[in-house]
Order: C-alpha cells, then sequence, then structure tokens
C-alpha cells in the first residue's frame, strides 16, 4: 500500500461530453487503485465553482502530498485556481487524449489544462503537468515518481536535524544558515554541544548496548581484533550515544564535528560511528555539514536506503571516472560483496575505528543541497559505480558520470561547489527535479 497522501478531483463542465469524461475519470481511479492509491477527494466530479471551493476547504485540515486536478473535459481556470489559492501543495494538472473522429470535441481537456496552467503562472503557483491516456503505464509511472517526491517535501516541514559542534575554520562549504533552512524547507536544526552532550555521554554509554554493537560488527567485518579494543570500543560508544539520542530528540540525522577533538579528547575516530549511523538510515556527515547531511536525508527518503557523503578527491582518466573517498564513514550496506569489508586507522591520526572497503557497483545518484551563490540550489548528478582497484584507505568508489570525468569537474570547480556530494544507489534524478520545482530550487545538472 503506497504511504504518499494523494489527492484526485475530476473536473468537468456539464456542455461537453459528460457520459465520455465520467468513463475516463473512471478509469484514472482504476489506474490509480491498481497501483496501491485510495485518492482523498469528492467521488463525484466537480462541475461548479462553488463545488470547488467547497472541496479545496476540505482538503485544508488535512493537506494531501500531491493534489492531482483530472481535466476530464475543458474548464475555464476557475475551478482549478479554487484549489491553489488555499492550498499550498504540489498539484499536477492531468489532460487526456481524445480520438479525432472529425466530430464534435468532446472533452477539449488539453485545453483545459493550458487554461490552467497560464493562471497558475500567472499566479506564481509551482505545478507539474501530464497528457497521457488515464490507463497509460507511464502516467502512472510519473504519478507515483511525484507523489514520492511531495512526500519528501512534507517530511521536510518536520525534519530536524543535529548539529554536533562548529564546522572547522576555513571551512566555508560547511557553513549553515538555521534560520534560512527553517523558513525555506521548514528544517530545524537543533545544537548538540560536542562536549557536554555526546563525550560526556560515552563513557556512561550502556555497555551492553556497546557490546552488542561490537558482536554485530564482528560479524560483518574482517581484521576488528586487530586495532586497539579500548579505543574502537569508544568509538562504537559514540554511535550508541547518537543512536539514542536520536531516539530520544526525534533527530533524523546528525553533522558532526569529526576532528579534531574525537582525537585529542577521546582518544578515538568518530568515523566508524557514523557510518554505523548511516547504515542505521539515521544520515551522519562529518565536518558539522548541515547541507550535506539534509542533502544525504533526501535521497534516503528517495531510495528506503542508506545514504554516503563524500569527497571527490581525484580523477581516473582510464576508467573516465571520479575517485570518491572519505576517511570511512560509508555505510556497511554500500560495500562491494566482492570482498568482506574491513577495519583500519585514520590515515592521518593513527587511530580507530574506521570502516574500509570499496563502494559497490551500481546505478547512483548525487546529489548537494548548495550555498555557493548565496542562496538554495539543488545540484544532481546521476552515473555508474564501478569496480576497480581501491584508490585509497578508508572507503571509496569510482563513480562514471553519465558525462565525461573532466567536464563534471570543470562544473564542481567553475560553479566553485562544495567538497561534499551525497549519493545513494538507484535512480532518482527526476524525483530530485521534481522536488527542486516544488521547492522553488534551481538546479545545476552535474
Amino acid at each position: 500500500m503506497q504511504t504518499n497522501r494523494i489527492a484526485f478531483v475530476s473536473l468537468i463542465r456539464t456542455t461537453f461530453d459528460v457520459a465520455l469524461a465520467t468513463a475516463v475519470t473512471d478509469q484514472a481511479r482504476s489506474t490509480l487503485a491498481q497501483a496501491g492509491y485510495t485518492p482523498a477527494g469528492p467521488a463525484a466530479p466537480v462541475t461548479t465553482l462553488d463545488e470547488a471551493r467547497a472541496a479545496a476547504a476540505d482538503f485544508a485540515g488535512q493537506p494531501p502530498d500531491l493534489l492531482i486536478l483530472f481535466q476530464a473535459t475543458f474548464a475555464d481556470s476557475t475551478m482549478a485556481m479554487a484549489f491553489a489559492d488555499v492550498l499550498d501543495v504540489p498539484l499536477l494538472l492531468w489532460a487526456v487524449p481524445e480520438a479525432h473522429t472529425g466530430g464534435r470535441l468532446r472533452l477539449n481537456s488539453l485545453c483545459g489544462i493550458n487554461l490552467a496552467g497560464h493562471a497558475f503562472t500567472r499566479a506564481g503557483v509551482r505545478y507539474h503537468h501530464l497528457y497521457a491516456a488515464p490507463d497509460d503505464p507511464a502516467a502512472l509511472t510519473t504519478i507515483q515518481m511525484l507523489a514520492e517526491a511531495a512526500g519528501v517535501r512534507r517530511r521536510l516541514q518536520t525534519a530536524r536535524l543535529g548539529r554536533v559542534g562548529e564546522h572547522p575554520a576555513g571551512f566555508e562549504t560547511c557553513e549553515v544558515h538555521s534560520a534560512a533552512l527553517r523558513e525555506t524547507f521548514g528544517v530545524e536544526v537543533v545544537p548538540v554541544d560536542l562536549q557536554q552532550q555526546v563525550f560526556a555521554g560515552m563513557p556512561a554509554a550502556d555497555a551492553a548496548a556497546v557490546a552488542a554493537v561490537e558482536a554485530d560488527l564482528r560479524g560483518r567485518v574482517q581484521q576488528l581484533d586487530t586495532l586497539d579494543a579500548a579505543a574502537s570500543r569508544r568509538t562504537l560508544s559514540a554511535y550508541v550515544t547518537l543512536r539514542q539520542m536520536a531516539d530520544a530528540q526525534q533527530l533524523q540525522g546528525f553533522a558532526v564535528r569529526c576532528w579534531p577533538e574525537f582525537f585529542t579528547e577521546m582518544g578515538c575516530a568518530a568515523c566508524g560511528a557514523m557510518s554505523l549511523l548511516n547504515d542505521s538510515l539515521i544520515p551522519a556527515g562529518c565536518e558539522a555539514d548541515v547541507n550535506g547531511t539534509l542533502t544525504g536525508l533526501l535521497l534516503q527518503w528517495l531510495s528506503g536506503t542508506p545514504s554516503f557523503g563524500s569527497d571527490i578527491v581525484s580523477v581516473d582518466a582510464d576508467a573516465d571516472a571520479l575517485v570518491l573517498w572519505h576517511c570511512g564513514l560509508a555505510p556497511l550496506a554500500m560495500a562491494d560483496p566482492a570482498t568482506t569489508p574491513g577495519v583500519t586507522l585514520h590515515s592521518n591520526r593513527k587511530m580507530p575505528l574506521l570502516l574500509e572497503f570499496a563502494l559497490k557497483p551500481g546505478r547512483v545518484t548525487v546529489a548537494r543541497l548548495s550555498e555557493a551563490t548565496g542562496t538554495y540550489r539543488l545540484v544532481i548528478g546521476s552515473g555508474e559505480m564501478v569496480r576497480g582497484v581501491k584508490a585509497f584507505s578508508g572507503t571509496t568508489g569510482l563513480l562514471r558520470f553519465d558525462r565525461p570525468a573532466q567536464a563534471v569537474l570543470e562544473t564542481i570547480l567553475g560553479e566553485g561547489l562544495e567538497h561534499h556530494i551525497s549519493l545513494t544507489y538507484g535512480d532518482y534524478v527526476p524525483h530530485l527535479r521534481a522536488l527542486a520545482h516544488m521547492l522553488r530550487l534551481p538546479v545545476l545538472m552535474l
């Protein structure tokens, strides 16, 4: 059963062929039902402005994620505008083709959404459009994609992210503007004190919980016994502390100041803790990069699988690919199944606990909520993670974008983008484009 809430309203002007309009409306409803949707909305077609206003008022108490205005026949824009005037939800204008009979124009559906789209544009209302038969599988694919993107938009309005400490000096890429995030997306950034809430909580972390995490990890990685056990357990206690904080404070993710204090004061690396959080569908990004963590959350919500925030550190000219790397915080779910994941020390600080593996091959979507221009925009890309020689220690992958690697790198450097990019497995470019449209975000394609 679908979890994204959609609503469906059929608009009919009774001077057109009501019987045919009713038939195509029933077909559209049947298509949605077969996909598992039970749309909200009036069972009967809306035929007057008063009926449209009443239906819009009914939605106001519990707005849908996506409202489908099914233009079963031509109508002027007033009924469509009755919904746009009172509902701040993504709108889909759906028109249907009709047979070229040489006789009467029975529906004139396409002209109806043309009028509505123009009225929406003049009023500053964002919308999506669809011209397809009610039983066209491509129509259902589009509706499902829009519903999923709209569901993410709705979830953003109540999202809470923990910002653990401040970003390091010189890392302007990790600056956060909490008020702007709240105003633009509804996201709340919750300050978390690194010393008093995380470091103080680690020694007091439930020993049985830490032992359970260690036992589970031991079954998934090799070489855990080669590392300093006490230091490794401190990393695992950081995971337990943050995981419990997420549950207690309803935090959907963390942006963590991972250095230098984890090394200098706690004698361990944060990377392994963040890997386990990512693997547990609690996105965690390093260097207190809130926008990066938020991007990971968007990707996770779309894919239903973990996301990973990475640096781009090199070009593999032979593979026409970019090398993604981070110390060791990728989720274990992304490990290449051809080898068993391992653990390692931080390459600079020589302390545990980090995960070590190459990312598995497969289709991926990458994204970044960027503020490089001073305003928000959504950077989107896609490609194939390919199997190759592991380039560096930690967690790393070889990503062959859908554009030449050098062209992608030129865009990143020429646009002055942030140094963190997030990825998830699967193709979610259409979803991200639709979400950006819903959120009024410009899009930059990599």
